[in-house]
């Protein structure tokens, strides 16, 4: 199949552009060799169906990380190219456009942001571009979809091998300058209120309280529409199931099938958190409770990336972060490890060396609760007063801070800066935002889904084997001796190994405490990630990493928990 590249610098519109071609059907891959993330989309060109490949952004052909490679090598093995430039920066983007075009591919240059140009008082003279690079130039918005249609008919007819007359880079910016000054007039304009936004959004006097506001409203955002699909959709169909699942309850009597595909009866009455089925706990908690709040969180993360905001939050948390041995795009990983502890893991890449690697991933499995595990949080706690709540989270907030400082003192390796490019604001695209919600909630149900069905079956036979009362007896010093929680709590101590939202449920039949639901769900949070997080830190860090970031969990978990009941027993 023909494979056609795409790219671009970052922040040009690049996978908004890459959806308005590919549609929502596309796969995300690791370049062989390497941890760095590409995506692959298929879409009809002419009579026949071609590979597009969008490659990681980079803003020169020669590289000077992992990334910027692997950008060069998609491009080696392409039969032609789309070059995305950003129409408002056409001076920055040029260089690139050269080195591409001195490939001597078949290149169509999408000149994106088209819209953007008028609203910033700058002239470009397509047409005359396109007679001075040699190439097609085609004028687009991928936003709204204007242009696509000409880019795709312009890259069919495209074809032969364009060279451009500059062999070293001074040549290049000498040509640079003379094509911009020939091609683009900027007229003199005020400042508008989304320009006066935009630096403010950037300011620290003003942009982090904006960020904390922006923050809040996120995370309320997500409550708001996590619940309202739980109440309206998932919870009526779930009791649409009911009537069956009591039947079927009904027909199986007692013994050990019972117990696995059913669980306990409340009352004679299933319930579908505590009964601890296959056909109920195991469906329900990430069907009914937990996706809600996973698609709410993917839609207003995909919002947040896609209107430009992402990378100014970046920008101020970056002095803050270099304090717990990252950078200001620590807050990527920090971000998604909200949503789901793996992809906030995975997205660690985006961090130069390994010591800032290890830092965020280590930091995201003991203080980083994923949104199913705090939606659990919310519904065991929240009956008991938003107090406890907040403690819980006051408690992580502490562990990450501690522990990023320590590590960021003791931990091996090198620190690295960045230089972030802070792109315009736009109005994100529905197709774009669509895309990538579904790409990170169809995961979520293909990965999250097995586990959790794998650890309420275990649960099941440990349980019926005796192997979890042994293991609280086991524990029994640990639990009530520094913690202050019965030996039952064992169950789901082990359990969330498996799902740290199922363990959190398992919590609600032993009739605790205020203060011992929370001690016992700040463990959860801080001790041992899931094991698909627990697999992922082993593929990214290595083993020696992994257990050196295990013995740090185990020895956060045995302070905190001591800490907590300590101050519980004082006060």
């Amino acid at each position: 199949m023909k494979v056609i590249a795409l790219i671009g610098s970052p922040n040009v519109g690049k996978s908004v552009l890459f959806s308005r071609l590919t549609g929502l059907d596309v796969v995300s891959s690791n370049y062989p060799g390497t941890t760095v993330d590409f995506l692959e989309g298929e879409m009809p060109l002419g009579s026949e169906t071609v590979m597009v490949v969008d490659a990681p952004g980079t803003y020169s052909l020669e590289p000077t990380n992992k990334a910027e490679e692997v950008a060069v090598t998609i491009l080696d093995n392409a039969e032609a190219v789309i070059n995305v430039v950003d129409a408002t920066n056409l001076e920055r983007n040029l260089l690139l456009t050269l080195e591409v075009i001195e490939r001597g591919k078949p290149t169509v240059v999408a000149l994106n942001m088209w819209d953007e140009t008028g609203h910033l008082g700058i002239s470009v003279n397509a047409i005359q571009l396109e007679e001075m690079l040699g190439v097609p130039v085609v004028p687009t918005v991928a936003l709204s979809g204007e242009g696509i249609k000409s880019l795709v008919e312009r890259l069919q007819k495209t074809s032969g091998k364009p060279r451009i007359d500059a062999s070293t880079e001074d040549q290049k910016w000498i040509q640079i300058g003379h094509i911009v000054r020939k091609v683009q007039t900027v007229a003199h304009r005020h400042h508008t209120f989304w320009n006066r936004f935009s630096d403010a959004t950037i300011k620290p006097s003003t942009g982090l309280p904006l960020g904390l506001l922006v923050m809040t409203c996120a995370v309320s955002l997500v409550r708001l529409i996590g619940e309202t699909i739980v109440q309206h959709v998932t919870d009526p169909l779930f009791e649409l199931c009911r009537p069956w699942i009591m039947r079927f309850d009904a027909t199986l009597g007692a013994g050990l099938l019972h117990d696995v595909l059913i669980g306990k009866t409340i009352n004679g009455e299933v319930d579908f958190v505590q009964s601890m089925g296959l056909l109920t706990t195991a469906l329900y908690v990430p069907l009914g409770m937990v996706l809600p709040y996973i698609i709410a969180f993917y839609v207003v993360l995909a919002i947040l990336e896609d209107s430009g905001y992402l990378p100014r939050l970046a920008t101020l948390s970056d002095t803050f972060l270099h304090k717990l041995g990252m950078h200001g795009h620590g807050i990527l990983p920090v971000f998604l490890g909200l949503g789901c502890n793996v992809p906030g893991v995975l997205s660690a890449r985006v961090l130069e060396t390994r010591k800032q690697r290890f830092i965020a991933s280590t930091l995201i499995a003991i203080s980083v609760p994923c949104m199913a595990q705090t939606a659990m949080i919310f519904g065991v706690l929240g009956p008991h007063g938003f107090g406890y709540i907040l403690v819980v989270f006051a408690t992580l907030t502490a562990v990450f801070l501690t522990a990023g400082i320590v590590l960021n003192r003791f931990a091996h390796g090198d620190g690295q800066e960045i230089f972030l490019e802070i792109p315009p604001y736009r109005r994100p695209s529905v197709l774009a935002v669509s895309k990538k919600t579904w790409t990170r909630v169809r995961w979520f149900i293909a990965e999250a889904i097995p586990y959790l069905f794998l650890g309420v079956l275990l649960v099941n036979i440990l349980h019926a084997a005796g192997l979890l009362e042994w293991a609280g007896r086991f524990c029994a010093p640990v639990l009530e001796g520094l913690f202050g929680l019965p030996k039952e709590a064992a169950s789901a101590l082990l359990a969330g190994f498996l799902r740290k939202d199922l363990a959190v449920g398992m919590l609600l039949p032993l009739n605790l405490t205020s203060m011992q639901l929370v001690i016992a769900v700040t463990i959860l949070a801080v001790y041992f990630p899931c094991v698909a997080t627990f697999a992922v830190m082993v593929k990214e860090l290595g083993v020696i990493d992994t257990l050196k970031a295990t013995a740090i969990m185990v020895f956060a978990a045995l302070s905190v928990g001591g800490a907590l009941n300590f101050l519980s027993s004082f006060l």
